[in-house]
């Protein structure tokens, strides 16, 4: 497939009381929709089956997992991978990961139109803290309760379009966007779940904080002339608000599709993988104009170092 009819199914608030069982039927009622509206491909955010659990501090290790998924699909999604099977739909969805070997991951799958699971990412730019923070309005423990990913940013075949993912901090790294257009990607698929408020700086409120999340996708799809679909989960879990402003990005780096609320709600847009080419073959022709001579403190140091 070169053409897709792509649905951003944003995700309102999941509360820490609400059942997976409970969350599945809502992520149901988005692909039926989406069904109803020609979609090809459905993109759900980050943690899509539970609340934003990172911002509760759990000591006991078994609380903590409780929040994770130990295989996928389970009990609880192979509802969803059946509708979507029936529908034709290819689904792409973030969860909590334990793995058999008892890691723990930030994790997004992508399948193909019959369900089949067809690639795995694991988020690798991990916000947040690990210890409880009296300095900060809510935690944000996403480096106590998983490990950074360890797939790195693969590309997957899908009915012959070149989809990759990353999952909400991920967005707001260039690299990995570039690691990504380095394998041609066509489409981008990422979730977030992303407060409304910063904890430790209150006066960047929602305003700031939806365009920066935007500025992101729209430049990382620009620059690496690809497609982006970013989605998130929204309203107020719990008493803590996260924002909305999913959208759906073309390959020049212009918003196609936006959502308007924080609740459920599905935006649409007929992507053609082609018009990625224009500028795959122009200003971002990588093989004629990038000069990676000079490129070598990307990955040769972290931090920043004055030069002497």
């Amino acid at each position: 497939m070169r053409e897709w009819v792509i649905g951003a199914a944003q995700m309102g608030a999941i509360q820490k009381r609400d059942t997976r069982e409970a969350v599945v039927a809502r992520m149901i009622a988005l692909l039926d929709r989406a069904a109803a509206s020609g979609c090809d491909l459905v993109v759900f955010p980050e943690l899509a089956l539970t609340t934003f659990f990172p911002r509760w501090y759990m000591e006991d290790q078994a609380e903590v997992d409780t929040w994770f998924e130990r295989e996928m699909p389970n009990a609880a999604t192979q509802p969803l991978f059946d509708r979507a099977r029936e529908h034709r739909i290819a689904i792409s969805f973030g969860y909590a990961e334990l793995t058999p070997e008892g890691r723990h991951f930030n994790t997004s799958i992508v399948t193909d139109r019959e369900g089949e699971i067809v690639g795995k990412y694991r988020k690798v730019h991990l916000p947040g803290h690990v210890e409880y923070d009296t300095g900060r309005d809510f935690q944000h423990l996403e480096k106590r309760y998983f490990e950074p990913g360890d797939l790195g940013f693969d590309t997957f075949d899908n009915e012959g379009t070149l989809m990759g993912m990353c999952i909400c901090n991920d967005r707001r790294w260039p690299e990995t966007w570039r690691v990504m257009g380095l394998q041609g990607v066509e489409l981008v698929m990422l979730g977030y779940n992303t407060p409304s408020v910063n904890s430790q700086n209150r006066g960047e409120g929602l305003e700031q904080r939806l365009y920066h999340s935007e500025l992101s996708v729209t430049a990382g799809a620009y620059q690496n002339a690809t497609w982006a679909v970013a989605v998130a989960k929204a309203g107020v879990e719990d008493g803590f608000p996260l924002m909305g402003g999913s959208i759906i990005v073309d390959p020049d780096g212009f918003v196609v599709a936006r959502a308007q609320t924080e609740e459920d709600e599905l935006i649409t847009a007929t992507c053609d993988m082609e018009r990625c080419q224009f500028g795959k073959t122009t200003i971002f022709d990588f093989a004629r104009h990038r000069r990676i001579e000079h490129y070598g403190r990307i990955t040769s140091q972290t931090g920043v170092e004055r030069q002497q």
